[in-house]
C-alpha cells in the first residue's frame, strides 16, 4: 500500500485522481471516508467534518475500525488520508496513522502532498463546501507538524518517505512527480 497525506486543502484527492488515470491498475481508498462511514453508524454524524470534533478516544475506536477494513485490501492501494488531525475545539492534533491501526497492512511507501501555505490558506478559503481554518498560522504549524510525523511515519513503516509540494496552477508537475513513483 501507498499511503498519500497532506493537510486539508494541499490537493491529495485531485493529486491522486491524475496520477491514477495514468495509473489505472491503483485502487485508491479515502481513510476520511472509511472514517466518516463507521462514525455515521457508531456515533450518529451527519458530516465529515464533525470528524475532527470527536473525542481522541472515539477517534481512535473509529480509526481502529478503519485499520481492520484496510488490512482486507488486497493489490494495488492507495490510501488518501490527512497526516494528522487538528482538533479545532481542543486545540490538540491526533496522528492519522497509527501503528497499531496499520499493523496488518504492508506500507511500501508514505507521500506528503502539500504546497505553499499563503496558497493552502487561498484554497481553504474558496472551498466553500468545507469547514476548515484558514489561519496561515495555524496552517504551517499544522504543516511543520505534519512533515515531523512523515518522518516519524517512514520509520516505523520502514517505508521510504517523498514530499511533493502542489503548487497553484502548477497541479500537472504534482501529478507527475506522483506518477512516477507508482
Amino acid at each position: 500500500m501507498i499511503i498519500v497525506m497532506g493537510l486539508p486543502g494541499a490537493g491529495k484527492t485531485t493529486v491522486l485522481n491524475g496520477a491514477q488515470k495514468k495509473h489505472s491498475e491503483y485502487k485508491i481508498l479515502n481513510y476520511g471516508t472509511l472514517m466518516f462511514e463507521i462514525a455515521r453508524e457508531k456515533f450518529k454524524l451527519t458530516n465529515r467534518d464533525e470528524i475532527r470534533k470527536m473525542t481522541a478516544e472515539q477517534q481512535k475506536k473509529v480509526q481502529a475500525e478503519v485499520g481492520k477494513r484496510l488490512s482486507k485490501e488486497k493489490g494495488k492501494v492507495i490510501l488518501d488520508t490527512h497526516c494528522s488531525v487538528l482538533n479545532p475545539d481542543k486545540g490538540f492534533y491526533l496522528p492519522g496513522l497509527r501503528h497499531s491501526i496499520l499493523k496488518g497492512v504492508k506500507v511500501d511507501m508514505i507521500v506528503l502532498i502539500t504546497g505553499e501555505i499563503n496558497e493552502l490558506a487561498e484554497r481553504r478559503k474558496n472551498d466553500k463546501t468545507r469547514v476548515r481554518a484558514v489561519d496561515s498560522k495555524e496552517i504551517e504549524e499544522h504543516d511543520q507538524y505534519n512533515r515531523m510525523l512523515l518522518a516519524a511515519y517512514s520509520a516505523m513503516f520502514e517505508a521510504p518517505a517523498k514530499v511533493i509540494i502542489n503548487r497553484n496552477g502548477k497541479v500537472e508537475e504534482a501529478v507527475e512527480e506522483l506518477s512516477a513513483l507508482l
